[in-house]
């Protein structure tokens, strides 16, 4: 456990880290050509310490209640290590889970192979998509906005949108059932998804999706709540749909209405992905799949974006958001002094997540 770091401290340490390493890859990437021999040894060796540091950082915190959920995780598994049955019908598989691993493991080793279940499938999808430049992908999650947050608070639905995704890379059918299939199982907001990519499957049509997008900021913002009290009177998700309606708490995303600075951060990916699909004529099947997925699932959190807490329904999509940013770039040359380009818009891309959680939070 790592008890040195003031516990007021922790996160932001973490973002600390993360800058040294965003600012060391973006010397890299104005200084490198991308596929020198130079490049290909940090996207290795300083890709794969990074990788362990993050996973030891996150799994080997202090059971504290200043990451909030991580509380009332320990309290669960300490019930199931005193032998307490199982009694919830929601996200068996993570219950079954936990209640094994309360039998073999203390409570901090269980913590690490959580933040593992969280990391090592995002390892596995970079790797696969983007090969000997699978550090790059790989940063671009671990730096990503909500990525800390549902790694050490939100942590089922963390692993879940780890599952998914490492699904959504199978290139066998089979396997990206079973993956599929185990993320909801972990946790059923990934239905969302789920069914963003299947109609991906069936109706691979970037520019229609974008245009459904826009629509739905329309109608969003002549709903006036419609869509709020809908979804939860249809009670898709009771739990986190209880969000809908219940009253308004204090804290950072406790503040209501129309939030246009969520909208913006989502629309980078939106733009990102009609700039490479219809400015440049990127043409690959599973960043099809991937970019509707994540059009649909962000076209229904701007439907209930007035929600309390609605970055709980964004992380539907937000998971997804740094491989929609990067992936192209990753797999062919589309833009001039890409390399270069690639650096930057991480820097950018980071500038957001270490605004809101250090510099707002802390500074």
């Amino acid at each position: 456990m790592i008890d040195f770091i003031p516990i007021e401290h922790y996160t932001a340490f973490y973002h600390y880290m993360m800058l040294i390493v965003v600012l060391v890859v973006f010397l890299h990437t104005q200084t490198q050509q991308m596929y020198s021999p130079e490049v290909l040894r940090l996207n290795t060796n300083f890709g794969v310490v990074t990788l362990v540091l993050v996973l030891l950082y996150m799994g080997l915190r202090p059971v504290h209640v200043v990451f909030s959920d991580m509380v009332g995780y320990s309290y669960m598994f300490n019930n199931y290590a005193n032998g307490y049955p199982i009694t919830s019908t929601k996200d068996v598989f993570f219950h079954v889970f936990a209640k094994f691993s309360s039998q073999i493991m203390s409570v901090h080793t269980y913590f690490v192979v959580c933040a593992a279940l969280y990391i090592i499938p995002l390892y596995l999808v970079c790797k696969k998509w983007f090969k000997g430049h699978w550090f790059y992908g790989f940063l671009f999650l671990i730096v990503s906005f909500e990525f800390w947050a549902y790694g050490t608070n939100g942590i089922r639905n963390g692993i879940a949108g780890s599952l998914f995704l490492l699904g959504v890379s199978r290139e066998k059918k089979l396997w990206q059932i079973v993956f599929i299939v185990l993320a909801i199982s972990f946790h059923k907001t990934m239905l969302l998804p789920t069914m963003g990519f299947l109609l991906a499957r069936v109706y691979n049509r970037p520019k229609q999706m974008i245009a459904f997008w826009t629509l739905c900021i329309v109608l969003s913002l002549m709903s006036g709540g419609f869509f709020e009290n809908f979804f939860a009177t249809i009670g898709f998700d009771e739990d986190r749909l209880e969000y809908l309606t219940q009253e308004v708490r204090e804290g950072r995303f406790s503040r209501t209405g129309f939030r246009w600075d969520f909208l913006l951060y989502s629309s980078t990916a939106i733009f990102a992905g009609w700039f490479y699909i219809v400015k440049r004529k990127f043409n690959d099947k599973i960043y099809f799949w991937l970019f509707n997925t994540y059009v649909f699932a962000n076209a229904f959190w701007i439907l209930v974006i007035r929600a309390n807490f609605s970055n709980r329904f964004a992380y539907l999509s937000w998971f997804m958001i740094g491989l929609v940013i990067i992936y192209p770039l990753l797999k062919q040359p589309l833009i001039p002094i890409q390399h270069r380009k690639i650096g930057l818009i991480l820097l950018v891309y980071f500038g957001f997540t270490f605004l809101l959680n250090v510099v707002l939070k802390y500074i």
